[in-house]
């Protein structure tokens, strides 16, 4: 009797076992299917990553006039900022291939190493040239921290609860942010602004083996041949692109920050080379690349060029004010450096609460449209509550005019990612998320460039009417060439060198007022679409022995994951 039970036994049960078949299937745990502990780790290992990246991108504006005097190169200042924008312009959209190639993590540790071996070599520049090319390694891992980071989070929650868990991410990138203006003037007046990057290191170390320890999940595709994926990757289009967008920032700078005349040589080459690679990089996206990075088959479509549009001009307005609204308070105010770059604190904060809040609403109503009409209007009431600061503007005005920027912006930043995703193929998620950064990036590149071609040009101009004399020409640029020199000029002189300076900045204000009105108006035909509240299917599936089951949920997300 006790044969024949085994015999039946053993009828009804498979003759090969998965574990059999697959010796470590147990290893091969699924996004959706890791420990609690493990989700927190690779979360907070990655928004680690976002923090520096986040930091460095305003670090530079208020050590600008201490760096600027140490080499007396001010009329070069502004690449500290363009060579980082170029190069997360140029290499964020990789990091979607390179996600699918080399996997979540490698693909990470990628981008973080490229950007604490660039943070490391910009405490150690010795001259200007150096600490631009350092800046520019930077660049390469910060602009892909951020894409791995939302790839990353894209993969552990749904739709629903990604936006949520994407407002909580942003306070980790809102408080770089907002100490990145602060950290920098501080630790400038006090040790001095090469330490202002060194001391990032054992961060970026904590970030590393953090996800060393806890970012091994299994993705779907991973089993695919990476040699054979990262032969795909689109480097011609890639290497196109940074040509085009370099150009064109050389181009700014010659003609408009250094003064030189149309027909110069190197006016006149790097307009030339910014337009032939420019038509270079579309011919190769439509014509050759096999998987384009500006992804031509998301260029046919309504949503992602709107969100695309959108993207380019929030990052223009956003970048125009971080970089030139703490000069403001150096150079007409004649605050510390470190006074100054408090003044954006307000803003990033107020970014944090927004893209928290902006995350909340989305979970609870499944909607995203509502909230965008609404709040998507206070980053204009910001831009021109600050065009229209005065000197003796009082505490409220010269503190949190700032405030409906931040928040504005940051509920238009988290709603339009969803609303991309929302409206592209599971599939194409990682490849959406880096089209998306392609559009900011620009748009963050040509709010710094184009607002510092449209400042030195109005800066020239402004001191020209008001200073006269045999040494006029000599005085005007070594004020335009260092804006630390206002604070000593005898009393006559230095009026005249704060009105220009205020005039000046206020073109840029209204630019970026400007700008963030048509991303309010490109935005108004996006349609609304109700998000799932369910992870996406087609994931890795566990393997039963893992064991894996209720730890898995995430921040909200408990009864609804399965």
């Amino acid at each position: 009797m006790v044969e024949n039970s085994s015999a039946l036994a053993s009828e009804t049960q498979p003759l090969l076992r998965t574990e059999h078949v697959v010796p470590r299937a147990h290893h091969l745990i699924g996004p959706l299917d890791i420990s609690r502990p493990t989700r927190y780790g690779i979360l907070a290992g990655i928004w680690l990553g976002t923090f520096l990246s986040a930091l460095n991108q305003t670090l530079v504006p208020t050590m600008l006039p201490s760096i600027s005097s140490d080499f007396n190169k001010a009329h070069q200042a502004s690449w500290l900022g363009t060579s980082y924008l170029l190069a997360t312009c140029t290499f964020t959209p990789l990091y979607g291939r390179l996600c699918n190639a080399m996997g979540r993590k490698r693909a990470n540790q990628t981008a973080l190493l490229f950007a604490g071996l660039g943070v490391l070599l910009c405490g150690l520049s010795r001259n200007m040239e150096m600490l631009i090319l350092a800046r520019f390694f930077s660049g390469i891992g910060g602009g892909g921290l951020f894409t791995t980071s939302s790839i990353i989070v894209s993969d552990m929650y749904s739709m629903r609860s990604r936006g949520l868990t994407q407002g909580i991410a942003s306070i980790f990138s809102g408080l770089g942010l907002g100490l990145g203006g602060p950290f920098g003037g501080v630790i400038t007046d006090w040790l001095g602004w090469r330490w202002a990057f060194l001391l990032q290191m054992p961060i970026f170390c904590l970030s590393y083996l953090l996800t060393s320890w806890n970012l091994n999940y299994i993705t779907e595709g991973t089993g695919k041949s990476s040699k054979e994926i990262l032969k795909r990757v689109d480097y011609l289009g890639s290497g196109c692109l940074m040509l085009s967008v370099g150009a064109t920032l050389i181009f700014l700078s010659v003609r408009y920050n250094e003064g030189l005349p149309w027909l110069h040589p190197a006016v006149v080459v790097s307009f030339v080379v910014a337009i032939i690679f420019s038509f270079a990089f579309l011919w190769v996206e439509f014509c050759i690349a096999v998987e384009p990075v500006l992804a031509p088959t998301l260029l046919k479509q309504k949503i992602p060029i709107l969100t695309g549009i959108s993207n380019f001009l929030v990052a223009t307005c956003n970048f125009a004010i971080m970089y030139f609204y703490p000069m403001w308070f150096q150079t007409v105010n004649l605050t510390s450096a470190s006074t100054a770059g408090l003044h954006i604190l307000p803003n990033s904060l107020s970014m944090s609460f927004g893209s928290v809040f902006a995350g909340w609403m989305m979970h609870k109503t499944g909607t995203y449209k509502r909230i965008n009409l609404i709040f998507g209007i206070f980053p204009f009431i910001g831009a021109v509550g600050i065009y229209l600061l005065q000197e003796d503007s009082g505490w409220l005005q010269s503190w949190f005019s700032i405030v409906p920027l931040g928040f504005g912006n940051a509920v238009v930043l988290q709603t339009m990612l969803i609303a991309l995703l929302a409206h592209i193929p599971d599939s194409s998620m990682a490849v959406g998320t880096g089209f998306g950064q392609l559009f900011r990036g620009v748009g963050q590149v040509g709010g710094v460039a184009i607002s510092s071609a449209l400042f030195q040009t109005q800066l020239k101009t402004e001191l020209e009417k008001r200073i006269h004399g045999p040494d006029a020409n000599q005085v005007i640029d070594k004020i335009r060439h260092s804006s630390r020199l206002i604070s000593s000029l005898p009393t006559d002189l230095r009026r005249n060198a704060q009105d220009s300076y205020a005039a000046s900045l206020k073109s840029v204000f209204l630019f970026a007022a400007v700008s963030t009105l048509l991303a309010y108006i490109v935005r108004l035909p996006i349609p609304d679409k109700d998000l799932e509240h369910s992870p996406k299917r087609g994931r890795l599936q566990p393997d039963p022995s893992s064991g894996s089951s209720s730890p898995t949920e995430s921040l909200e997300e408990e009864s609804t994951r399965r």
